[in-house]
């Protein structure tokens, strides 16, 4: 399943933008995103944006590494 969002964009007075991607609260649940989490976002091509989480201090110890999908 799909979910579809547009781009905002924030433009400020010093002439800089700052663009915003909404995730969906229903992809949000789904993934058991939490506020503060730390995302690393990856560019496979023009097209193509993917998104990996990154695991809080310390996970990468307990679990023996990250994990890459």
């Amino acid at each position: 399943m799909g979910y579809q969002t547009s781009v905002q964009v924030i433009e400020r007075a010093n002439r800089t933008r700052q663009y915003y991607l909404i995730c969906p609260a229903p992809l949000a649940q789904a993934l058991e995103i939490q506020k503060g989490e730390m995302i690393d976002w990856v560019v496979e091509d023009k097209y193509t944006l993917r998104i990996r989480r990154t695991p809080p201090a310390g996970a990468a110890a307990k679990s023996g590494g990250r994990h890459e999908r």
